[in-house]
């Protein structure tokens, strides 16, 4: 299978503003060839930047600016193959077991046995996409940057970030050790930078897009952690910055891969 991914950004900062992108395809072990072209400017002139090796093949674009800037970024890839399935070690899997800021699993604990009980496995992992996928409704906006997994069941609606993160905590919550991917979605509309779930199962990561809004086996990794809060394309370290564009493209060379939301696939 090949893929073509590009994203576009372009953003305004203040002085003495540090950022951290992450939009450039996950490094990871097995694609056949990976082909990418980065282009990073201000006024003109490029801007310096390194790059920084994260979880799961993840790579951060780091840039600081003393001046106020505004940026333009390009970025397109083509990756020819699928990825090896990514393994984890124990400390790993405690990490990813654990609640975190967004999928808070510990307060959702009475809500996953309740509505999941003695189920295990694959079975489980069926029985909370779908779950998740039905109480749910995807409404563009309709969730703020700093709303987790409670408050998104609360207000029973979402975005992507907002699906992933309740299966997330309602898996943790059952001891399944679950996390939040970024991707390029192909198929996606409209089209953007996607969030998905995955979790450990069977010994393996398998991924759950509780949204349906795209197929999982032509997705691309980015990178992935606990949960948005690991996985930002863009943020401040220090400073502040406001988005003016974002443009993402994400498209198979051929026919799109069809979706059984049963089946088992893992990111590559």
């Amino acid at each position: 299978m090949e893929r073509n991914v590009a994203a576009k950004l372009v953003f305004k900062t203040v002085a003495n503003t540090k950022v951290a992108m992450a939009i450039a395809v996950a490094r990871n072990p097995g694609y056949e060839s990976l082909s990418e072209t980065l282009s990073i400017t201000s006024d003109g002139n490029d801007v310096p930047f390194a790059e920084l090796a994260d979880h799961h093949g993840g790579r951060f674009q780091y840039m600081e600016f003393a001046e106020p800037s505004e940026v333009t970024v390009d970025y397109q890839a083509t990756v020819v193959g699928r990825g090896e399935p990514d393994a984890s070690g124990p400390m790993e899997l405690i990490r990813y077991v654990r609640p975190s800021r967004y999928a808070e699993s510990d307060r959702l604990l009475p809500t996953s046995y309740a509505e999941f009980g003695g189920l295990h496995g694959t079975e489980l992992l069926s029985a909370v996409r779908n779950w998740v996928h039905g109480e749910l409704r995807y409404v563009s906006g309709s969730s703020r940057g700093t709303d987790g997994a409670v408050e998104t069941l609360l207000h029973r609606r979402g975005v992507c970030r907002d699906f992933a993160h309740l299966a997330i905590a309602l898996l943790r919550s059952k001891d399944v050790p679950a996390r939040l991917a970024a991707v390029y979605a192909p198929g996606l509309s409209p089209m953007d930078f996607h969030a998905v779930a995955e979790a450990y199962i069977d010994g393996g990561w398998q991924v759950i897009d509780p949204t349906g809004l795209a197929p999982r086996e032509a997705m691309l990794r980015i990178t992935a952690g606990r949960d948005s809060s690991d996985t930002a394309f863009l943020s401040t370290v220090g400073g502040s910055l406001s988005l003016k564009t974002l443009k993402v493209s994400a498209e198979v060379n051929g026919e799109l891969p069809g979706e059984d939301p049963g089946q088992h696939v893992t990111l590559g």
